[in-house]
C-alpha cells in the first residue's frame, strides 16, 4: 500500500470500509461512534463531515482484524514480516553456487529495503504557521480526557548518538494551539532519545509529529522495535519495499504522510498530562511529561486525518497487539529457539499484560529459563504475567491453557513472583513509576527431579485396536 489513501480505498473494494456523510463532531462523538462499530466488529470508517473543519475528513479502525491487517500488508501470514529479517541471519550458508546465488538475492532483498530519500512529501501542499492544533480536527475521545488528544501520531526524533531515527506511537495531550505534552514512557525509545539530548545539557529535541501513512509504516510506530534498529528502515521492511522519506528540520519523515505536525521537545519544561482513558479500561491519572511546542503544520489537499479509541478491549488496539505479537514471533524464537507459539490475549492488555508461551521442554527449569529470558527482551519486560505450557498445549485455546495450569501446577513449586521489577506505568495495580511484580506460572509437566523426585504419571490414552474398531463401525451405532 502506497499510503492511507490507497488502504482505505482497498478496504471499501473489500467491503470493509463505510463512508459516514452525516455530520460528525471531533469532540467525543466520532470516538463514540468508533468504539461502538469497533465493539460490533465492525468496518472502517472514513468521516467526511467533521464538524467546523471544513475539507477535512477523519478515519479510524483501519486496523479492524487480524485479517484485514494481513491484506493491507499484502502478505500470507503475519509472520513473514519477521522472516525477512530472521531466516536470512538464521540460515546455514551456502555451500554450493545455487545456494550462494539465493542468499545474494536475500541479501540484495534486505538492502532494498533502505528507506529512499525524495525531494518533496504530498504532505507539503498546505501549511498552517500558528495554532496549528487549534486548526486541524484533533479529537476528545473519553468525558474525563484532559483535553483532546492525537492518539495515533507517529512521533518522530533522531538519536543523538547514532543519528538513527526512531519513530513511536505516543499519545500527544493538546494544551493549546501550539503547546502539547509528549507521553512517552521512561522505557520508550522515543524518551531515550530525549533523555540523551538533556544528558548532554541541550534544551529542547527536534520532533515531528505524523499523522496518516501507510499501513506498514503505521503499525511500526506501535511496534517495540529493538534499539538500535532503525524504526524508518523496519518500516520499509514491514512494507516489503522502501519507504519514501522526506528530510524535515533535520528529520526524516515518511513523504507519504497526510499531516505533519513539526516542533521541538523540551527537555527542562514538564507539564500535566492526564487524565486519559486507556487502553485497560481506566483513566491513567494526571503526571509530568514533557512539553511538545508546536512550530508548523504541514497537510496534504483534501486531508484525512487519522484516529484511534482505546478503551476495555476489544478495540483497534488489541488487534494491532495481535498483529505485532505474530510478525515478532520469528525474533523470539531466533533468540529463544525452545518457543513454539505466543499468545498475547487481547484481554490481557498486549504489552503490561499477560503472555502465554509453549516451548519444547528439555530441561529442568527450563520453563522459568524462558520467563526470565523473555522478561529482559525488550518490552516484554513490561509483561506482568507469563503461563508457560508444553509444545502440545495450544496457547491460543485458553480450555487447553487451563487444563495444563490445573494439572501439571503445584504452587508453592511452580508458581514465579519477581518483586520490585520493570512494569508499565500504564498498571495502576502496580506502584507508581513503572515499578512493580511479576508472576511467572509453570504449567509444563515436570521431569522427576522437578516432581519431587517422583515419575510424572502417564495420561490415559485410549486402546489403539479398539479406536480403530469403532471408527469402521461408527455409522452402525446411528448416534
Amino acid at each position: 500500500m502506497k499510503d492511507l489513501r490507497e488502504a482505505l480505498r482497498a478496504l471499501e473494494s473489500w467491503g470493509e470500509l463505510r463512508r459516514v456523510k452525516a455530520q460528525v463532531d471531533p469532540h467525543l462523538e466520532v470516538a463514540e461512534v468508533a468504539r461502538r462499530v469497533m465493539y460490533a466488529r465492525g468496518p472502517a470508517l472514513l468521516f467526511e463531515n467533521v464538524k467546523g473543519f471544513p475539507g477535512w475528513r477523519m478515519a479510524t479502525n483501519m486496523f479492524r482484524s487480524v485479517e484485514t491487517i494481513r491484506k493491507l500488508l499484502g502478505v500470507e501470514r503475519l509472520e513473514e514480516i519477521g522472516e525477512r529479517l530472521t531466516k536470512p541471519l538464521s540460515s546455514p550458508p551456502p555451500m554450493g553456487l545455487g545456494e550462494k546465488v539465493q542468499t545474494l538475492y536475500e541479501v540484495l532483498k534486505i538492502g532494498s529495503y533502505t528507506p529512499k530519500k525524495v525531494g518533496r512529501g504530498a504532505f507539503e501542499e498546505n501549511v498552517i504557521e500558528a495554532n496549528g492544533f487549534d486548526r486541524t480536527p484533533i479529537p476528545k475521545t473519553w468525558p474525563l480526557d484532559a483535553g483532546r488528544y492525537i492518539t495515533y501520531g507517529l512521533t518522530v526524533t533522531r538519536d543523538p548518538d547514532k543519528g538513527i531515527s526512531n519513530m513511536g506511537l505516543y499519545r500527544v495531550q493538546v494544551i493549546d494551539g501550539n503547546r502539547a505534552a509528549m507521553h512517552w514512557q521512561v522505557h520508550k525509545r522515543g524518551h531515550l532519545a530525549w533523555w540523551k539530548v538533556k544528558e548532554r545539557g541541550a534544551k529542547k529535541i527536534k520532533a515531528a509529529i505524523v499523522v496518516g501513512s501507510d499501513p506498514g509504516t503505521m503499525l511500526t510506530g506501535a511496534m517495540p522495535v529493538p534499539y538500535p534498529l532503525d524504526k524508518l528502515l523496519f518500516a520499509s521492511v514491514v512494507r516489503g519495499s522502501a519507504l519514501e522519506v522526506v528530510e524535515l528540520d533535520g528529520l526524516l519523515v515518511p513523504a507519504n504522510a497526510e499531516v505533519v505536525y513539526v516542533g521541538e521537545v523540551d527537555t527542562e519544561v514538564l507539564v500535566d498530562e492526564g487524565p486519559f482513558g486507556d487502553h485497560t479500561g481506566y483513566y491513567t491519572p494526571p503526571a509530568k511529561f514533557p512539553q511538545f511546542r508546536l512550530e508548523r503544520v504541514y497537510y496534504r489537499s483534501d486531508p484525512i486525518y487519522y484516529f484511534t479509541v482505546v478503551g476495555k478491549p476489544l478495540l483497534e488496539d488489541a488487534w494491532i497487539g495481535k498483529a505485532i505479537e505474530r510478525a515478532f514471533l520469528p525474533f523470539m524464537k531466533m533468540f529463544m529457539p525452545e518457543v513454539v507459539d505466543v499468545n498475547m490475549p487481547p484481554e490481557g492488555l498486549f504489552t503490561g499484560g499477560i503472555a502465554i508461551v509453549s516451548i519444547k521442554k528439555r530441561y529442568p527449569g527450563h520453563a522459568k529459563k524462558v520467563m526470565m529470558g523473555l522478561w529482559g527482551l525488550g518490552l516484554f519486560s513490561l509483561v506482568k504475567v507469563i503461563v508457560i505450557v508444553d509444545h502440545d498445549v495450544n496457547p491460543h485455546d485458553i480450555g487447553q491453557v487451563f487444563y495444563a495450569i490445573s494439572t501439571t501446577v503445584d504452587p508453592q513449586r511452580d508458581v514465579l513472583v519477581v518483586p520490585y521489577a520493570v512494569t508499565d506505568e500504564l498498571d495502576h495495580a502496580a506502584m507508581p513509576g513503572g515499578y512493580g511484580s511479576k508472576l511467572g506460572i509453570d504449567a509444563t509437566r515436570k521431569m522427576k527431579v522437578e516432581n519431587y523426585g517422583q515419575e510424572w504419571p502417564q495420561e490415559v490414552e485410549p486402546d489403539p485396536e479398539t479406536v480403530e474398531l469403532v471408527n469402521r463401525r461408527w455409522r452402525e451405532y446411528g448416534i
